[in-house]
């Protein structure tokens, strides 16, 4: 007799379901058998998950990532780089270049449609091309403080992939002293929220990577350090990480957690052929070993030359070999095939960093005064002096937030438990930062001060005017949204209100600007009237907007409501059905309508 096979009912399966503690007992010899004591159970990790949740979260591993219509340019990428980075122009424009084209080319070659009559043989003669491609991985050089890590983190953001740092200096070849490499591809599974296919597509940037370079004066091999190099070989190229690992004991509880509830071993892993890895150190001796070859060579230098203080722009000569020289294991330089060299910041870069609306230390210190309700402005001559003594600390932009906190902590301390709501930074408080304390705190009320503070706000208001008009061309392409006068004391004012960088500060303005066209669009249903706002009075409620903190689409609205009665009434008394509204409307209603009845009553 034959059996058909029947669905299996849900309600018997969950009634299968062990209970709580059948559960943790259950957990806990098998924990105690791999482990012995040094594992237990104090709370339950396992919870019966049901249909929709399970469902739920194998759409969130195998949907698509948010990156399948990429479509950066790499001028495009360099250009908002520009906006936030001082200098490093060479690096800008290779870092730009190359991930945009690795990422290009992934997405090219994951959706590139097979051709019509296309035979089996020759596609796969089309997969089999694609093994082995170089990947754009990236070794960066660059003294402290350059903006090494800071330029990464932009990139990822800007592209939206998954981004994890970590620092070579941790690892370990086998794991078990430190950690394994292996981690940094699980942690991007974690950044991308369990996303496997966002996690395959993201960045891994190491750190301190000159310092797993093997010493040069060892006797032999230098295991430590040459076995992390070799740990990576294979994740920097492609390689399959299972995201369960044996010493984590959670993991393994997921594994029978799923196993009990499925039957079915999981197989989890990540394929790292399209994780790009960038690597960065500063490498410090580097710059003798590329000195010493170009004597060599005669490039450059004369053989006698014997100078104590190697220039920087040297390394902007490094080879392969001068890496190998230098510590590194062939193979693993072999799979960085793209060096830039960043250069060093000079007092000059420091003062242009602090003059960038976009720089975040500047940034953070209106937040950290503003959080009291203080607010503060900086002259020009005193970040120059902050600039100088940054310069001497050689650390670069890192030096310009240890000066910082230096000049301000005595003020942040003690400001909050007086009454001023200003404060100015000068050149003297930055020369005296104590001895300027007791001056503000004796007379706070200056009218010289109270000057300078306008004087330094008027300024620095007039500076994000202009650096927002040099940016609006790429506004203008991203939105389809002219920057004129009046536009520019918007954004800046978004800018300044919300602490964020220009960029925000735009799509900030774009999104209200929407809000208010999607709000038009829906008036004819809800007041029976054709109304259309003229540039003028998307401006003039955006700036309401921004002085009230309400909706934009909200005062559309109301603005429209409060209209409807009169627009009405020119309506029928001349027939027209629709009405521009300008900004005259939004500063003075009741003048509008009026003249608006006037005009078309004695054109009767």
């Amino acid at each position: 007799m034959e059996y058909e096979d029947k669905p299996e009912d849900k309600t018997n399966e969950n009634a299968k379901l062990p209970d709580q503690k059948e559960l943790e007992r259950e957990l806990s010899q098998y924990l105690s058998k791999k482990y012995g004591d040094r594992v237990k159970i104090i709370s339950p990790f396992v919870f019966p998950r049901n249909e929709e949740d399970e469902s739920d979260n194998s759409r969130s591993q195998s949907g698509k990532d948010n990156l399948s219509a990429f479509d950066m340019l790499p001028e495009e990428l360099e250009f908002y780089l520009d906006s936030f980075v001082v200098k490093q122009k060479q690096a800008k424009e290779v870092l730009s270049t190359k991930i945009c084209t690795h990422f290009n080319r992934i997405f090219f070659n994951r959706d590139r449609p097979e051709m019509p009559g296309r035979s089996l043989r020759s596609s796969r003669k089309r997969k089999k091309a694609r093994v082995g491609m170089i990947k754009n991985n990236v070794l960066m050089i660059g003294p402290t403080g350059v903006g090494k890590t800071y330029i990464i983190r932009l990139i990822a953001q800007k592209l939206g992939v998954p981004f994890v740092k970590g620092d070579a200096t941790k690892f370990s070849e086998t794991g078990y002293v430190g950690g394994d490499v292996e981690d940094l591809v699980r942690d991007l599974v974690y950044e991308a929220n369990d996303n496997i296919e966002l996690a395959e597509n993201g960045i891994i940037y190491v750190d301190e990577i000159d310092k797993i370079a093997s010493y040069k004066n060892i006797i032999g091999h230098d295991v430590s350090r040459t076995g992390v190099q070799r740990a990576l070989l294979k994740p920097m190229e492609e390689t399959d990480v299972d995201l369960k690992v044996p010493h984590d004991p959670i993991s393994q509880i997921q594994a029978i957690e799923h196993y009990r509830r499925t039957g079915k071993r999981e197989k989890r892993v990540v394929n790292t052929k399209n994780i790009l890895f960038i690597m960065s150190g500063a490498f410090g001796e580097l710059g003798a070993i590329v000195k010493k070859r170009l004597q060599r060579q005669g490039i450059g230098f004369e053989a006698d030359v014997r100078s104590a203080e190697i220039p920087w722009e040297i390394l902007k000569e490094v080879t392969a070999q001068d890496l190998i020289e230098f510590g590194f294991e062939s193979e693993f330089i072999g799979r960085l095939p793209v060096i830039v060299v960043f250069d060093e910041l000079t007092k000059d870069d420091l003062a242009t960093i602090l003059k960038n609306p976009n720089n975040p230390i500047i940034i953070s210190k209106r937040m950290d005064f503003k959080a009291y309700g203080i607010d503060i402005k900086f002259e020009e001559e005193a970040l120059t002096k902050v600039a100088e003594l940054a310069a001497v600390q050689k650390t670069g932009a890192r030096g310009l937030v240890s000066v910082f906190e230096k000049v301000l902590i005595p003020f942040e301390k003690k400001l909050p438990s007086t009454e001023i709501k200003t404060f100015l930074v000068t050149p003297e408080v930055v020369d005296d930062p104590e001895s300027e304390l007791e001056k503000l705190l004796e007379n706070p009320w200056s009218s010289q001060l109270a000057d300078r503070f306008e004087k330094a706000a008027k300024k620095e208001f007039e500076n994000i005017k202009n650096y927002i008009f040099e940016r609006a061309e790429e506004f203008h392409r991203k939105s389809g949204l002219n920057i004129y006068e009046r536009r520019a004391e918007l954004v800046a004012l978004l800018y300044l209100n919300n602490f964020s960088d220009i960029n925000t500060a735009f799509d900030d303005f774009r999104e209200m600007h929407d809000q208010i066209k999607i709000e038009e669009s829906s008036l004819v249903e809800k007041l029976e009237v054709n109304v259309l706002f003229d540039e003028g009075a998307v401006d003039e409620l955006i700036n309401q907007a921004i002085q009230t903190g309400q909706d934009a689409g909200f005062l559309a609205l109301q603005l429209a409501e409060r209209l409807e009665y009169g627009l009405k009434l020119v309506r029928e008394k001349s027939g027209i059905e629709s009405f521009v509204i300008d900004n005259e409307a939004v500063t003075n209603m009741d003048n509008f309508v009026s003249n608006l009845v006037k005009r078309f009553y004695r054109q009767d």
